[in-house]
């Protein structure tokens, strides 16, 4: 019976080598620390789940880390009242941005309601009016550079409403990519604290 020529051991590349002999140091600390570890892991599950499985908030207290509007933290109350001018609302985004960036399909978006049904909404140039009153001007390009263009004049029909931010980034219903927001998006009312 003819014997298999012997093979020398296999031999990662050097850069090979320290990575794997880095991701077993690591691994060691980190099961030796695992109290540590463990919490940052829950922490980045939670987020993975609530950014891709379930995007609308389960808990009533939301935090806004955007320059969007001026609350950092505020409470999310339930109601299927009807909102009204100058509130702040949640709401599952849908827009036709979503094509471009999926992601947002259905995220939680805290936006205050500048447009109610029946409100005239007016572009000029780039700045866009409700009832002739300036909600803001809408940029020509989002930050990655994809152009962003002005929601189309319009009155706003029943069940919708035009939502915006204080600051000029905001992505809001300036944008024909966001558009404007169907009642059937709302979650509920928010309650800014601070």
């Amino acid at each position: 019976m003819a014997s298999l020529p012997a093979h020398p051991p296999l031999r990662l590349p050097r850069w090979a080598a320290r990575s794997w002999d880095s991701l077993r140091d690591f691994l060691v600390h980190a099961r030796r620390r695992w109290y540590l570890y463990l919490p940052l892991l829950l922490i980045w599950a939670l987020a993975y789940i609530r950014v891709f499985l379930a995007p609308t908030p389960q808990v009533p207290v939301l935090f806004n880390v955007t320059p969007s509007l001026p609350y950092h933290i505020a409470l999310l109350r339930p109601s299927s009242a009807a909102p009204e001018r100058g509130s702040y609302i949640l709401y599952r985004f849908d827009g036709d941005a979503v094509t471009r960036y999926p992601g947002l399909r259905g995220q939680p978006i805290f936006k205050q309601v500048a447009g109610l049904p029946g409100d005239v909404v007016t572009v000029d140039g780039r700045r866009v009016s409700i009832n002739g009153v300036p909600v803001g001007d809408a940029k020509p390009r989002a930050f990655d550079g994809w152009p962003l263009a002005t929601i189309a004049p319009t009155v706003i029909p029943e069940g919708h409403y035009f939502v915006s931010g204080s600051g000029p980034d905001s992505f809001d219903s300036r944008y024909g990519a966001s558009g404007l927001v169907r009642r059937d998006q709302i979650v509920g009312r928010v309650e800014p604290w601070f």
